[in-house]
């Protein structure tokens, strides 16, 4: 398996295009993404009951014949807590999209994210996905800008492999700064393949690479209405269709693994106002279940996070929010480490260098290893610092 470059667009049968219709000031705003035949596609969603209208659009779509030919994406407003008329409103975007392509309104998925309970302007949206179905071409970069809302940067990763002597490629955009926590879908990410794989083991492997990745990511305890994951597989690679969980199956995971977790990464990093990038393993569990819930403990722990802000080796920060996760562990066998400087063992201090430990903390990445003491088992979460910044995005977040 190996990077390559083109994000979503990179296996064969997709094009993608975005631009300005109007809902930003004069950043890109639509994303359009289209494969050349359908493609058998599953999603996950958010957990949050205030779950908005395009998501439950698109659930219902995909319920009723599992391939879609597009995903349409609109930021600046998320089409959330909008009522009947924003269901209605998706569903147009749907229906305009599939006019112009060819296709089944069922056969469309679409997305929304930004500002909650404002309608959309869909005279804007209406003349957009006009005007934007010309466009489409390799240019996934400003498909995955279009998507972005308080983003530093777009998020785009690709990797290639082989299966069946046929050359296989995966690509992924996602988008994620705020409102960004471990359950469920937790942004909006898009992914694409021109493997031939059977619907039901594509959501299998969907769910689980989730579970792995970006359900172990948090930048601020906020679960938000919008947060979808989806991928589609047009076959276009000619492979032998996958239908079982063998050989063929097992590459394609590890693939799909490599880029949702490189996108976990990359929303992790660009979390609003982060200075750092941190990486909590937790290791030496009885199971990965109590694994990830301590790892995810400690990555959403605010005082943990402001810590690694203010460059402070606060090992006991650590350490309580593993003990409140509500796993199950023996305090006095837990070892802590800030990058390779063990800062506590047997659940207490070490005599360690305040120094070299100001100087892990200043990285731009920062690694976290607990180590309980009592098993095989492992798991890692990511999260960022929160700084002075992520108070001032948010205090303002509609204007």
């Amino acid at each position: 398996m190996k990077k390559i470059s083109g994000g979503v667009t990179a296996p064969a049968g997709y094009k993608a295009a975005g631009m300005h219709v109007g809902l930003k000031k004069v950043k890109p705003d639509l994303a359009l993404l289209v494969s050349e035949k359908p493609a058998a596609a599953a999603a996950m969603y958010t957990t949050n009951l205030a779950k908005a209208a395009p998501l439950i659009v698109t659930e219902e779509h995909l319920a009723k014949g599992g391939t879609l030919r597009a995903v349409v994406i609109n930021s600046a407003n998320a089409n959330a807590c909008t009522g009947e008329q924003g269901i209605a409103d998706a569903v147009q975007m749907t229906a305009l999209v599939a006019e112009e392509i060819g296709c089944q309104k069922e056969e469309v998925a679409v997305a929304s994210t930004g500002v909650i309970g404002v309608n959309l302007p869909m005279d804007k949206l209406a003349a957009g996905i006009k005007n934007i179905v010309p466009l489409l071409g390799e240019d996934s970069e400003t498909a995955a800008k279009a998507i972005m809302t308080t983003d530093t940067f777009p998020k785009e990763v690709a990797v290639e492999f082989q299966i069946d002597d046929k050359t296989v490629r995966l690509g992924g955009m996602a988008k994620g700064s705020g409102m960004i926590h471990p359950n469920m879908a937790t942004m909006l990410a898009f992914l694409t393949t021109d493997l031939a794989i059977e619907r039901p083991l594509l959501e299998k492997a969907l769910k689980a690479a989730t579970a792995e990745t970006f359900n172990m990511i948090s930048v601020d305890g906020d679960t938000s209405t919008n947060d979808m994951v989806l991928v589609m597989a047009n076959g276009l690679a000619g492979n032998t269709t996958i239908a079982t969980e063998g050989e063929a199956y097992q590459i394609f995971f590890e693939a799909l693994l490599e880029v949702t977790r490189e996108l976990a990464k990359l929303i992790a990093k660009d979390g609003e106002g982060a200075t750092k990038l941190v990486e909590i393993q937790v290791q030496g569990a009885e199971s990965t279940d109590a694994a990830r819930t301590i790892a995810r403990s400690i990555a959403c722990s605010n005082l943990v996070k402001t810590a690694i802000f203010g460059e402070d080796a606060n090992w006991g920060r650590i350490l309580c929010a593993a003990g409140y996760s509500g796993a199950e562990f023996l305090v006095d066998k837990v070892a802590i480490y800030l990058g390779d400087l063990k800062v506590a063992d047997s659940g207490r201090g070490t005599d360690f260098s305040e120094e070299e430990a100001k100087k892990i903390l200043s990285q731009k990445e920062v690694k976290i290893t607990v180590d309980l003491g009592a098993g095989d088992c492992s798991a890692t979460a990511w999260t960022c610092d929160l700084t002075y910044d992520y108070v001032k995005i948010n205090a303002s977040y509609r204007s």
